[in-house]
């Protein structure tokens, strides 16, 4: 009895302390003087913080949006994604998109699609009536049209919804797919590669892309071209229709569902992270529609949360989305729940290490496994974290509206936690 509760003092005293600590820092800071700052600190389990500082507040999240999609994935996805529904009909194939993003993706593994519709010897319709989303998300930045992070959602992505461009000695800038090489037009104005916003048309400067680099362009897409790009590639015909189908589909599966998972949370990817959401609504019988998805996500994995998240989109483009710090903490803990350390870990940022933190947290072994997320004068960092002493947090580092660098408050909110795991 006495040995207990000497364990449950020293559990009590621990919370204190690091609440007692947090404060202190984030108080004392200059950086965060003219901010607004949130963070919260758990275990692993129980829903008692350790520490919080605004917890409760709600905050922009950037792509700490992308970790609420990556819990919906592992909701609605099995080991494969997805990637076709199709129906055989008399002599015909008519097929429809899941919101899949692998086909041709140019840095994800090879798509088991492919090889079925090139195999496939009956005449390929494709139909689009599922799709019920814009191009764009809510709250987007509609001049970032041509940037590489503003990709398009569609049903059927093909090469990432992207004309990935090189350097070319010879004047034109390389590209893949090849398709679009007619499309570009020399500028002598333009500043690398630049795409016109309502057409599929790329102006290159005498540079074009600096030796060694590329430029991801996103192409605007439409039904058309989906049939029209997926015909080139395939070496026969594929057709447009638009008629709606009622009955079980048949589905072909494209990659491991942790291939898209680590890509999308190692370097950030929003259409990977859009598409996922899509995916999601797809799995769960609805049309493939953003906030559908998100709606029935809330719904029926995340109405436990501490505060009800404003969720508007999967990637975390969106200046609509709200979370509280105390909400993505009861996520990720969450998440933890859902699989093995080993296998969560591999696939989040490691300080040090990989992915969006690869320099900051630099010690042996890593102790930092979290998502970043940011947007101008937006910086928020949530996941996980090992103390010295072996204690494992959970913990959510929300930054909005500062005035000074993202750079700044980087190494500030590096500064507190590399403290907290040596404290700790």
């Amino acid at each position: 009895m006495r040995t207990l509760l000497l364990f449950c003092l020293a559990v009590s005293i621990s919370g204190c302390s690091i609440s007692h600590f947090v404060n202190k820092e984030i108080k004392r800071s200059t950086v965060f003087s003219q901010q607004h700052t949130g963070l919260s600190i758990a275990n692993l389990t129980g829903a008692k913080e350790l520490a919080g500082y605004q917890s409760n507040r709600y905050f922009n999240p950037a792509s700490n949006t992308k970790l609420f999609s990556f819990y919906a994935g592992l909701n609605a996805l099995g080991d494969s994604i997805p990637g076709l529904e199709y129906l055989e009909w008399g002599e015909l194939l008519i097929i429809r998109g899941t919101g899949d993003p692998s086909l041709l993706h140019p840095d994800l593994p090879h798509s088991a699609v492919f090889d079925f519709l090139k195999n496939r010897k009956e005449p390929i319709f494709f139909t689009p009536v599922n799709f019920q989303e814009k191009r764009f998300g809510p709250g987007w930045a509609w001049s970032d049209y041509g940037d590489y992070y503003q990709a398009e959602r569609s049903a059927l992505p093909l090469y990432g919804n992207i004309a990935r461009f090189s350097h070319s000695t010879g004047g034109k800038p390389q590209v893949l797919p090849s398709y679009w090489r007619p499309f570009l037009v020399a500028d002598t104005t333009a500043s690398g590669i630049e795409r016109d916003e309502f057409a599929n048309i790329f102006h290159h400067s005498d540079l074009g892309v600096p030796s060694g680099l590329i430029q991801d362009v996103p192409v605007r897409t439409s039904d058309s071209l989906t049939v029209r790009m997926l015909s080139d590639t395939l070496g026969k015909e594929v057709k447009l229709i638009h008629v709606p189908i009622n009955i079980e589909l048949q589905t072909v599966y494209s990659i491991p569902s942790d291939s898209l998972y680590y890509r999308m949370l190692q370097v950030s990817d929003n259409m990977l992270a859009e598409q996922l959401m899509l995916l999601y609504a797809s799995q769960k019988g609805l049309p493939l529609n953003t906030q559908g998805g998100i709606d029935h996500a809330i719904e029926h994995y995340l109405s436990d949360l501490p505060d009800r998240p404003i969720w508007r989109d999967g990637s975390g483009l969106s200046r609509y989305n709200l979370f509280t710090p105390r909400s993505i903490v009861a996520l990720l803990q969450k998440i933890y729940a859902k699989m093995p350390e080993e296998r969560l870990f591999k696939l989040l940022p490691a300080g040090g290490k990989t992915g969006t933190i690869s320099a900051q947290y630099k010690e042996e072994p890593p102790f930092v496994f979290a998502k970043t997320g940011t947007l101008s004068n937006n910086y928020c960092l949530s996941g996980y974290l090992i103390s010295k002493k072996g204690k494992r947090l959970v913990f959510s580092f929300m930054n909005n509206n500062y005035p000074t660098s993202t750079a700044t408050v980087r190494k500030e909110v590096e500064r507190i936690l590399t403290k907290l795991h040596n404290k700790f």
